[in-house]
C-alpha cells in the first residue's frame, strides 16, 4: 500500500542506517533538509487564518432543556484551499456533561473563494444568557505536518428561558376559570360580584338575586347572574434574596417560584386581569409592567431568564415600599418568598400591615419534599433523629404561616411540583369569593 504525507516521511527517516544519526553535518543535512523542506512547503500551502470571514446565525432563545442550533458561516477569501478544524467555544453550562468535545469541534474543507456552514447544537443546563467565546481555527497543510492557528471573535448570545413545567396544569385551570365565568354549564354556578346578565328564575336560585324591576317589565321572574371581576391588577413579587438560593432537589427555590409565577401569570391574563412582575432583594432586579394579555407571558419569561439568587438578606421594608409604588391601587400581591421563621418574623411581619391594609396579599413558599420523607423515616436511631428534626421544622413553618394568616395573608406552602397548581387554585378561590 502506498504511503503518503507524514506517514511516508516518517517511514523514510526510520529506514535510514543507524550511522546516519551520528552527529555530523552530513547526517544532519541528510535527514533534516528534506524534513525542513517538507515542513516549509506544508506551512506555505496551509491557508491563512486571519483573513477568514466568520458570521453567525441561528437561535437567540431556547427553553431550558431544549436544544438550540447556532450556525457559523466561514468564508475563505484566499487563493489556497482551507483544510481546518474549527472549535466553536461556549461556556461549560451550554452543554450537558461530556457533550462539549464532540459538539464544539468541526472539520471543514473550503475551496478558495467559497464558504461553508457548520452548526453547533447547544443543550444548556442553566437559565440565563449564554455568550459565545472565541472561534479557534487550525488550518492544516496538505501533508498535515504544520498548521496555522488563529482565533476570531464572533459574538452571539442565546438566552435560556425558564422551562415552565407547570404549563401542563393550564388547561385544567382554564376549565375551572370558564366555570367561574359561567361559560361552561355546571351544577353549581360560580359566584362573583360583577353583573353579567339576566335570566329566567329556576327553582333553587337565590331569591336575593331576583331583579324586581326587570320582573315587573315581563311575565317571568328574572334573576341577575354574576361573574368574577375582570381587569383586576395582579402583582407577582419574586424575592431574589438569600433564601431563594436554597436548593430543593436539583434546582434553587427561585426556579420553582418562577414556575409558579408563570402559571399564575398565564391564568390571570386569560381571565382578563392585568399582570405585572417585580423581582427584588435590595434593589429591583426585574420589572414588567403594562403588558397586554398576549404579551405578558413572553415578557415574564424573558425577564425571569437572567435572574439569579443574590446571597444577601432581602430588605423587606424596601420590598414592600417598592410593591406599593408599583401597585398604587388595590391589587392582588403575590409574594413568592421563604417561610423561614427569622426572615419572616424579623423582616416581613413588621412591615406587612402596609400591604394588607390596601391590598389582598398571598405568600407562596417552596417546601422541601425531603422534610416530608424524613418525617416518615423509622427503623434506626439516625432515622428517628431525622424524623424528629423534620417534625420540628414542619411545626416551625406552620407557626410562621399562622402568624401570616392572622395578618390577613393567604399562605400557600407546597413542594416544587405542587406549588404552581396550588397557587393557581388559591387565585381562583379568591376570584370566586369576590375578594379581588
Amino acid at each position: 500500500m502506498a504511503l503518503t504525507g507524514r506517514t511516508a516521511l516518517l517511514a523514510a527517516v526510520g529506514s535510514l542506517p543507524i550511522g546516519i544519526w551520528e552527529p555530523s553535518w552530513t547526517g544532519i543535512l541528510a535527514v533534516n533538509a528534506p524534513l525542513a523542506l517538507a515542513c516549509a512547503c506544508d506551512f506555505a500551502l496551509a491557508a491563512p487564518v486571519r483573513s477568514l470571514r466568520l458570521t453567525r446565525a441561528g437561535d437567540t432563545s431556547v427553553r431550558l432543556g431544549d436544544p438550540a442550533d447556532v450556525t457559523l458561516t466561514v468564508t475563505n477569501p484566499g487563493r489556497r484551499p482551507l483544510r481546518a478544524q474549527i472549535r466553536d467555544a461556549w461556556p461549560p453550562s451550554t452543554w450537558r456533561k461530556g457533550m462539549e468535545y464532540d459538539a464544539s469541534r468541526h472539520r471543514v474543507t473550503i475551496p478558495p473563494g467559497e464558504r461553508r456552514r457548520v452548526t453547533t447544537r447547544l443543550l444548556p443546563t442553566r437559565r440565563g444568557d449564554r455568550r459565545a467565546d472565541r472561534v479557534t481555527v487550525r488550518s492544516y497543510g496538505p501533508l498535515g505536518l504544520f498548521t496555522r492557528q488563529g482565533t476570531h471573535d464572533v459574538p452571539w448570545t442565546v438566552r435560556v428561558l425558564p422551562p415552565f413545567h407547570s404549563r401542563k396544569h393550564l388547561p385544567s385551570k382554564l376549565a375551572r376559570l370558564r366555570e367561574l365565568d359561567g361559560r361552561t354549564s355546571v351544577l353549581t354556578r360560580g359566584e362573583g360580584t360583577e353583573f353579567d346578565s339576566l335570566r329566567e328564575y329556576v327553582p333553587g336560585d337565590d331569591t336575593r338575586s331576583i331583579d324586581w324591576r326587570a320582573t315587573a317589565r315581563q311575565s317571568a321572574v328574572a334573576v341577575r347572574t354574576w361573574r368574577p371581576e375582570r381587569d383586576r391588577h395582579i402583582l407577582l413579587v419574586l424575592d431574589t434574596g438569600r433564601t431563594s438560593a436554597g436548593r430543593v432537589g436539583d434546582a434553587p427555590r427561585l426556579d420553582a417560584s418562577m414556575d409558579a409565577a408563570l402559571l399564575l401569570g398565564a391564568l390571570a391574563s386569560r381571565a382578563g386581569d392585568r399582570v405585572d412582575l417585580l423581582a427584588y432583594d435590595r434593589r429591583v432586579r426585574a420589572l414588567v409592567q403594562g403588558r397586554t394579555a398576549g404579551d405578558v407571558l413572553p415578557a415574564l419569561v424573558n425577564a425571569m431568564a437572567p435572574l439569579e439568587p443574590e446571597l444577601i438578606e432581602t430588605d423587606a421594608r424596601g420590598l414592600t415600599a417598592t410593591a406599593r409604588h408599583t401597585a398604587p391601587r388595590r391589587s392582588l400581591i403575590v409574594l413568592l418568598t421563604s417561610l423561614e421563621a427569622a426572615p419572616v418574623e424579623e423582616g416581613l411581619l413588621p412591615v406587612l400591615a402596609g400591604l394588607t391594609k390596601r391590598h389582598t396579599v398571598v405568600v407562596a413558599s417552596v417546601a422541601d419534599p425531603t422534610i416530608e420523607a424524613m418525617a416518615a423515616a423509622r427503623g434506626t436511631t439516625d432515622a428517628i433523629y431525622d424524623a424528629a428534626s423534620a417534625a420540628q421544622a414542619t411545626a416551625e413553618r406552620f407557626r410562621t404561616a399562622e402568624k401570616l394568616t392572622r395578618h390577613g395573608v393567604t399562605v400557600v406552602d407546597a413542594t416544587p411540583s405542587e406549588l404552581a397548581p396550588a397557587l393557581a387554585d388559591a387565585y381562583l378561590s379568591l376570584k370566586s369569593a369576590g375578594r379581588l
